[in-house]
């Protein structure tokens, strides 16, 4: 049988496949190809082959964290209501001490008032043992000594701040005391009024309403002035009980209402001194008698 003849198979016609495009980059295509590590992949397919036992770690995390929060929420709730429960307590302690500090308050007033009553009682068994004896000398010492009111005839002097405060400079007689507000009266400017007041022939002194006697301090409190420890306010009214008329001249013409002046015209400290012809200073509120002698019985006395 003759059989058509068969073309030869010509091996050198058949084309290669094609190269990969990315054949270069062999790394890069590796990691494309493979992106899990073959360890990771290892240990995920060993925990799949231990079995489902237990439960996804995502679902434990969930129980875990809502255990949390309920264990959270017991213990809020738990202080919530002790706090609750110590409420009443707590109030019931605090308006205690409130009612303690309120009858203590009241108490120290009453004491207040006590020791103001024992003290205008004393004043008042003083003046009354001044005047049986002396007669008008006893009159004469209880005046000049504050325990009885003073009336008449004076001066009235009025000092008060400069208008603001200044830093003071310079070298004056206020720098040494170590006061860098010279526009302020202090202690020492009123104890310099006083003393040139007395020596100008004052019979009586009194400062804001405080009579002074021969015994009165005139101190500092910080930048407050204190008479007999008690705090002045500014403007510092001065009533001086003596004659009008030689009274205020003599004082302007002194050291010390030269040195007021001085004040006035250096610093910016104001005043103003005026004659008065009714003057009423109250009694020195506390005076203690230090030293005392019996009184010489008169003839005929009982």
């Amino acid at each position: 049988m003759c059989g058509m003849s068969q073309p030869p198979h010509n091996r050198s016609s058949a084309s290669p496949p094609p190269a990969r495009p990315d054949a270069s980059m062999s790394l890069l295509t590796h990691v494309m190809d493979h992106g899990l590590d073959e360890g990771y992949a290892e240990a995920s397919a060993r925990r799949e082959a231990e079995g489902t036992a237990g439960l996804p770690r995502t679902l434990k995390a969930k129980l875990a964290l809502a255990g949390g929060l309920v264990l959270a929420a017991m213990v809020v709730t738990l202080g919530a209501a002790q706090a609750q429960l110590a409420a009443p307590v707590l109030a019931k302690e605090h308006q205690e001490l409130i009612d303690r500090v309120e009858r203590a308050d009241d108490r120290a007033k009453d004491l207040d008032r006590d020791i103001d009553h024992l003290r205008t009682d004393v004043a008042g068994r003083q003046r009354t043992a001044l005047k049986q004896p002396g007669g008008g000398q006893g009159d004469l010492v209880a005046l000049l000594a504050g325990a009885t009111a003073a009336r008449g005839p004076g001066i009235k002097l009025v000092v008060d701040d400069a208008k603001g405060t200044s830093s003071g400079g310079g070298g004056g007689p206020r720098e040494s005391a170590g006061f860098s507000d010279t526009g302020r009266l202090r202690d020492r400017d009123m104890q310099k009024i006083v003393n040139g007041l007395w020596q100008s022939g004052a019979e009586a002194v009194s400062i804001n309403g405080q009579r002074l006697t021969a015994l009165s301090a005139i101190r500092a409190a910080g930048d407050a002035i204190l008479v007999d420890n008690r705090p002045l306010v500014p403007p510092y009214e001065v009533l001086a009980v003596g004659d009008k008329k030689r009274l205020g001249p003599a004082f302007q013409d002194s050291a010390d209402g030269q040195y007021l002046h001085v004040l006035q015209e250096s610093y910016g400290i104001r005043y103003t001194l005026s004659a008065a012809d009714d003057l009423r200073l109250p009694a020195a509120s506390s005076l203690t008698v230090r030293t005392a002698t019996a009184a010489e019985q008169q003839k005929g006395a009982s």
